[in-house]
């Protein structure tokens, strides 16, 4: 549906487990960064809160270990009036090594799903 934003990384020794490969937890860190680039200098309106995450779904493919420069193409699937889905694929050489399934509301200040204000799609869709 949208167009897709790359960001690059490269793991750090720090990023892996005690098996040389990067620790699961990780790959939400890292697809967070990614989201936040994306959005970077979309303001969020008022006293909202913004985007939050409501539902996760990762899948591994193949391991990434020191080293390994790769990308995270994040982009929208579906967006509704408070919502968004967005699918993050890693990328390295072709391969996809994972893929995050995510699902965001927008809350307004009340911590209440709100309609997302139509300045923060630009350049997203």
């Amino acid at each position: 549906m949208g167009k897709i934003h790359k960001f690059p990384f490269t793991i750090a020794y720090a990023d892996t487990d005690a098996e040389g490969i990067v620790y699961h937890a990780r790959y939400l860190e890292i697809a967070e960064r990614a989201r936040m680039d994306w959005l970077r200098g979309r303001v969020v309106a008022g006293d909202d809160i913004g985007f939050v995450v409501r539902e996760l779904n990762i899948k591994y493919a193949l391991p990434l270990k020191p080293a390994d420069k790769f990308v995270v193409e994040s982009q929208m699937l579906d967006v509704g009036t408070a919502s968004v889905k967005i699918e993050q694929k890693f990328v390295k050489d072709g391969n996809v090594c994972a893929i995050i399934n995510i699902k965001v509301a927008y809350l307004g200040g009340d911590m209440r799903p709100k309609r997302i204000p139509e300045e923060l799609f630009q350049g997203l869709i």
